[in-house]
């Protein structure tokens, strides 16, 4: 059992809804298995960005800001909406959106 509930949706799907305020969705089209590593990235980048600010260092936190608005638009959470898209520019953006994420990944 999920320990929470998936977010409300706005009826044409392209908004999830959160205490009352909408926010883009998840490209519905990106496959489960790309959007779950792409969220692994996105929480991630999220975790260095705290870690930079705690730290002072501001170089690091620009390049974690960077891969979390990477992470972002490969879902379609940001830039161009998904729903203007064509279905190979959307397969496209997921897919080169993973690439430069697994290739700017510290190991």
């Amino acid at each position: 059992m999920d320990a929470h509930p998936p977010p409300e949706r706005t009826p044409d799907g392209h908004f999830v809804v959160v205490d009352g305020r909408k926010w883009r969705a998840t490209d519905p089209a990106v496959p489960e298995e790309a959007a779950a590593r792409l969220r692994r990235h996105l929480m991630s980048a999220r975790r260095a960005v705290r870690s930079a600010t705690a730290a002072g260092d501001a170089e690091a936190e620009r390049s974690a800001r960077a891969r979390v608005h990477h992470a972002k638009v490969a879902l379609g959470e940001r830039g161009t909406p998904w729903w203007e898209q064509s279905e190979d520019r959307r397969r496209r953006r997921w897919e080169d959106g993973l690439a430069a994420l697994d290739a700017q990944t510290p190991r």
